[in-house]
């Protein structure tokens, strides 16, 4: 029977309490939210909205084409200058998703015969993008820039060093100022996805490499996602300009792709200047994560230190994992569920999001629903 091996890899996951369903949520869920990418609270605040609909109505419902014949509008243009400017980069390019911008640039980055050192905790779409590049790539220790040097000195070629600058399992930080040190010892290029600090970290929320001192750095090259901090969808790659141009001659996720939808193009924007205006957002997210790692440990629960607005609790098992996650569910509390193997460690847990706009009254009842349903 063709495709009968799916019907094995189904029964697999079921024994081993892996398996995944779509969820689908209403407009006005009940449920207190900690398990989305909304850091900020910005995705339903009326000037995200607004910017939205007012790019549908003013380009369209989609950008028509690829953004090489009809996909790129003025509004593209405005907001690949606001990204450059607010993070400190001289250019931006605008893809259709932070998934797309991450291959795009570790694959052009990395041609026939460079090196590519990826750090071993990193996003499935970088790890894809080191897979479809044509380098060879080396996967190193999480977080170890002793390993990355090491690594980058067997090489003589061309080389580039992959990350997370916060990792999206336990919301740790990488070390990106001693990555940048290797990476200069060895004249390698630094390609970072600042997804989970985009809005977090840095002065205003500009992000990881602009608190790290790396913002407009000839050698580095920074991808974003519009789909956590900033409310909306899409993804970008900020960097040199003349980086920014070989992405646009030689990256296929942005020459044979429909270019970003108006309207989300149109709710960055209007994120980002509310960012702008409001840039005590970012510290307050932060806060928000420490209280809840502090409350969840006098608690007696295993949670990791955050960086930024990552919050992770260990769970026992998968299964027990699963069943915590459905049973604050039921309490009225939606949080994140990670498992094998989407966790590079194998160790399942409960994913948190301190959102900048949680009240403290919002915070107490989560760490009481967490902890009244532990396994």
């Amino acid at each position: 029977m063709a495709f009968g091996w799916i019907d094995e890899q189904a029964e697999l996951r079921r024994r081993a309490g892996l398996v995944r369903t779509l969820r689908p949520r209403s407009a006005e869920s009940p449920l207190l939210d900690l398990a989305s990418n909304d850091y900020l609270g910005l995705a339903r605040h009326p000037e995200v909205t607004e910017g939205a609909e007012r790019a549908a109505r003013t380009w369209g419902g989609g950008a028509t084409g690829s953004r090489l014949v009809t996909g790129t509008t003025e509004l593209h243009a405005e907001l690949e200058q606001a990204l450059a400017d607010y993070c400190g980069f001289e250019a931006a390019l605008v893809f259709s998703s932070g998934y797309a911008a991450n291959l795009a640039a570790v694959t052009a980055l990395a041609p026939h015969g460079s090196l590519i050192v990826s750090d071993a905790g990193n996003h499935a779409s970088l790890i894809d993008g080191c897979r479809l590049a044509r380098g060879t790539t080396q996967v190193v220790a999480h977080s170890d820039p002793e390993a990355v040097g090491k690594t980058l000195y067997t090489h003589t070629g061309e080389a580039i060093v992959v990350s997370d600058t916060v990792f999206s399992v336990d919301g740790d930080a990488a070390p990106l100022a001693e990555y940048a040190e290797v990476c200069r010892e060895r004249g390698a290029g630094l390609v970072v996805d600042d997804a989970h600090g985009l809005g977090v970290l840095g002065d205003g929320g500009r992000g990881a490499p602009h608190a790290a001192g790396l913002a407009g750095a000839d050698d580095v090259v920074v991808t974003v996602t519009l789909s956590k901090s900033l409310g909306s969808q899409g993804g970008a790659v900020l960097g040199p300009a003349r980086v920014i141009q070989h992405l646009v001659n030689t990256a296929r996720t942005f020459i044979f792709d429909t270019g970003l939808a108006p309207a989300s193009a149109g709710a960055a924007l209007a994120a980002l200047r509310l960012l702008r205006r409001e840039p005590e957002r970012a510290a307050r997210a932060r806060a928000v994560a420490r209280e809840l790692h502090t409350r969840l440990t006098a608690a007696g629960l295993e949670a990791v230190r955050p960086d930024a607005a990552v919050v992770s609790v260990r769970a026992p098992s998968p299964e027990e994992a699963v069943q915590w996650a459905a049973e604050c569910r039921a309490a009225g509390l939606a949080v994140g569920c990670f498992r094998p193997p989407s966790v590079p460690d194998s160790i399942s847990r409960l994913r948190l999001t301190a959102r900048a706009d949680l009240s403290e009254a919002e915070i107490e009842r989560a760490v009481r629903v967490i902890g009244e349903t532990r396994p």
